[in-house]
């Protein structure tokens, strides 16, 4: 508990005192942000703000959850480093992306496929390491049981040990190459993706914090109990990348000072993808992420609309937040009324987890 609270007060002073440091770093290296020549006119006025911001509040966070640790002379845990591992390894592909652009001064980075290849080089990594590192009570960080509140019947050793494996590390692949191009996506408004992960991180503290609780290994007979190791870790990396993503918020909102870029974007979708494997609540995620599935969902139905009609649209611009921005809203409105979608839909999704434990009672 008070690792936690360590953790997301270092990574929040972190962010929010050594940004301007960051920032004017960002500047002599002349890593301005491109601006896409067929966005909206108002974006235009963005071109050259600092961008990889990602960097901090990744940086804050990893190591704010070690400084907690040292201080409170706990020793790390597999869970907590698979979330950092996929936290960084998923920034560390969008870095070179944001690097290419700021090199070359447009909007186009990596290509998509090159995104895709990283991204699920770090889920492989991450899904191979996640069955490794078996507890007392044989519990591995990772489980290749398909979950939603917690683990469900459906596990994909039932198929053998090498066709489980290998379903398991494609849907491994699958929640991680969703979730980070789902956050990328939303990161196109000063602070909606921020404010957003916000959310996400603090449903998953309480998740965490509510899992070391209710955890089997002190009651195996308790009725609702969870099978997961090293929640309460998992509740303090979550307190970390919160309080990290919080202080960088207060430089990264309208008018930004400094972009996250798909250094941060991917960065925190990576962490969120762990997390949701890690404490046994995949499907919930629809649900914890709703925003981030509705902004990637308008993409997905603009293209296939697109190419059905022959060059209609749903929205005068995808993904959604962009069609509000052309319909004349303010930033500002677009942002604070999407953070507004993401904190209720967070809400449902811990609600809809503490009223399944209520049900196992």
């Amino acid at each position: 508990m008070i690792a936690m609270l360590i953790a997301a007060g270092f990574s929040l002073l972190y962010s929010l005192l050594l940004t301007p440091v960051f920032i004017r770093a960002f500047n002599r290296l002349k890593w301005g942000q491109p601006i896409r020549v067929d966005g909206p006119k108002e974006h235009e006025v963005k071109r050259g703000t600092p961008t990889m911001g990602g960097l901090i509040f990744l940086s804050g966070s990893v190591l704010a959850y070690f400084v907690g640790k040292l201080i409170m002379g706990e020793s790390p845990s597999p869970s907590a480093l698979l979330v950092i591992l996929m936290a960084v390894g998923a920034g560390f592909v969008g870095f070179i992306d944001d690097f290419m652009k700021t090199r070359q001064q447009q909007s186009a980075g990596l290509g998509g496929w090159a995104k895709i290849f990283g991204q699920v080089v770090i889920a492989v990594a991450f899904a191979l390491l996640g069955l490794q590192f078996a507890n007392e009570q044989g519990l591995t960080p990772a489980s290749t049981h398909i979950s939603l509140f917690r683990d469900l019947p459906i596990d994909f050793m039932a198929l053998g040990v090498i066709a489980g494996t290998i379903l398991f590390i494609l849907w491994v692949m699958v929640i991680v190459t969703a979730t980070t191009n789902a956050v990328n996506v939303t990161d196109g408004l000063d602070g909606l993706a921020a404010g957003s992960a916000i959310f996400a991180f603090g449903a998953y503290l309480i998740i965490g914090f509510w899992q070391s609780a209710q955890n089997c290994a002190y009651d195996p007979g308790e009725a609702g109990c969870y099978s997961v190791r090293d929640p309460m870790d998992l509740a303090v990396i979550a307190a970390a990348f919160l309080g990290g993503v919080a202080g960088f918020l207060w430089w990264n909102t309208n008018p930004a000072h400094v972009f996250m870029g798909d250094t941060g974007s991917m960065g925190i979708g990576g962490a969120i993808a762990a997390l949701a494997i890690l404490t046994r609540t995949e499907f919930l995620l629809v649900l914890i992420g709703g925003l981030f599935l509705l902004e990637t969902g308008s993409v997905i139905l603009q293209r296939v609309y697109f190419k059905i009609t022959k060059g209609k649209r749903i929205f005068r611009m995808s993904p959604v937040h962009h069609h509000f921005e052309l319909k004349g809203w303010a930033e500002v409105t677009i942002v604070v009324r999407f953070w507004i979608i993401a904190g209720l839909f967070a809400i449902v999704g811990i609600g809809a987890f503490y009223a399944e434990w209520v049900l196992q009672q």
